[in-house]
């Protein structure tokens, strides 16, 4: 399955045939690339397809084995408690009494099936992917089953989150940035590597492919409630899963099956690391400046470690500004307290278990409903982007991948490039590189 489609860079409205790899535009300035899709209207495919379901709108080369699409349903026991009328739950993760079977618990495998489908089959270089834990697990998930060269970087400090219910085949290796690396110094590291003769930058939030797989949440809320709703909400640590979700919203406005309103999009971040919550506070579309030290304090602090990206793309053209703007949404907080005990809430009224990240998006709808911020009557979306892990990993042998390297903190530096490289050319498996 190949679909049509190019890109467009939101800077200079260049547009350009993708080869699968393409990132950004010649013109330079700071702007994302968008996929411009030949089928205007969204036909959804059956669930045997698995996300590939929504494949009109994903930039796609072919598809990927074991996939499994984001499901969206009504809610009655939460919606009854919080006193909504028209609460919807996306739910992304493990619940195989939902027919949704994310092995890694967590919608990060939307972005990896998607991504790695824009591959061309004979794609003779070795992927590289940065992450604070779930997104590094959804890859190596998916090139492992897939037989996809990949190289990810972690935090050694997030190693814990490599966990996974068979094990990893031989394509996939893993570094870690060592220490008390965040994920600001895996995307570094991963950076430098990517640089190397062989590896291909994933791209984070520049790879449309990431972007338009994560779209797919907003897409199964729609097509299932048959119209766009008004609220859409999220936990962020980059916001890309908020940019694709407006992407989507623009694409369903064009297709005029689905309404033409705008869902308002109502992303927040676990306290204290609050980073783009402060900087949309501020009216700016720059990131406030936050020493290192201060952000790295703050995120050991926080209980959704994932959410603690120091370099969203909040300032491009196309990224997270432009979204909220666009949308008239905003960002809201939760604390470790709330988050807690909205995933307690979650769990005793839905009957799954929930991540730290998607209990930060529960949490801060239920502030939004105790201070009547919002209309018991409007049409909400909740994005739960993980849940089901203690499901996991309470029916499963678990087998956690251990790193090939670990590259010590210090040496995660620009001066020390040249270093880094030995290093990784020493114990990288160039094997992968086909």
């Amino acid at each position: 399955m190949k679909t049509d489609y190019v890109l467009q860079c939101l800077g200079c409205g260049n547009i350009v045939e993708d080869d699968g790899t393409v990132l950004s535009c010649s013109c330079g300035k700071p702007a994302l690339m968008r996929a411009q899709y030949k089928n205007k209207r969204l036909q959804v495919k059956s669930e045997d397809y698995g996300i590939y379901r929504f494949a009109d709108w994903m930039p796609l080369s072919r598809m990927l084995e074991g996939s499994s699409a984001p499901i969206t349903y009504k809610s009655v026991k939460l919606a009854n408690y919080l006193g909504l009328s028209n609460l919807y739950i996306t739910f992304n993760g493990y619940w195989p009494d939902r027919s949704i079977n994310m092995t890694t618990g967590t919608f990060k495998e939307c972005e990896a099936y998607s991504v790695c489908a824009r591959l061309p089959e004979n794609f003779e270089k070795t992927l590289v992917v940065a992450s604070a834990g779930n997104t590094a697990r959804a890859f190596t998930r998916v090139c492992s089953d897939n037989n996809i060269p990949l190289v990810v970087v972690v935090p050694e400090q997030n190693l814990d989150a490599m966990w996974f219910t068979r094990p990893v085949g031989g394509s996939v290796q893993l570094i870690a940035a060592g220490g008390r690396s965040d994920y600001f110094d895996a995307i570094k590291l991963s950076g430098i590597i990517s640089q190397m003769d062989g590896f291909q930058p994933e791209g984070g939030a520049k790879n449309v492919g990431r972007r338009d797989g994560m779209a797919t949440t907003a897409l199964s809320a729609v097509t299932t409630i048959g119209r766009i709703p008004d609220f859409y909400f999220q936990a962020v640590g980059s916001g890309t899963g908020a940019i694709a979700a407006w992407e989507a919203n623009l694409r369903l406005l064009e297709d005029g099956n689905y309404g033409d309103k705008k869902m308002q999009l109502m992303v927040s971040q676990n306290a204290p690391f609050l980073l783009i919550h402060d900087s949309w506070k501020r009216g700016t579309r720059e990131l406030i400046p936050v020493e290192k030290e201060v952000a790295d304090r703050q995120i050991e602090e926080t209980v959704a470690k994932v959410l603690s990206n120091r370099m969203p793309p909040y300032p491009p053209i196309g990224g997270l500004y432009d979204a909220l703007t666009d949308t008239g949404g905003d960002v809201l907080a939760a604390d470790n307290g709330q988050a807690l005990a909205a995933g307690i809430v979650f769990k005793d009224t839905e009957g799954i278990d929930i991540s730290p990240a998607a209990s930060i998006a529960v949490a801060s709808l239920i502030k939004q409903v105790e201070e009547k911020s919002i209309d018991p009557d409007a049409e909400i979306m909740l994005n739960i982007t993980g849940g089901g892990m203690e499901l996991i990993q309470s029916s499963n042998e678990l087998h956690y991948l251990e790193p090939d390297v670990i590259i010590p903190q210090e040496d995660i530096r620009e001066d020390r490039i040249d270093k880094i490289k030995m290093i990784a050319a020493r114990e990288l498996d160039h094997g992968l590189v086909r």
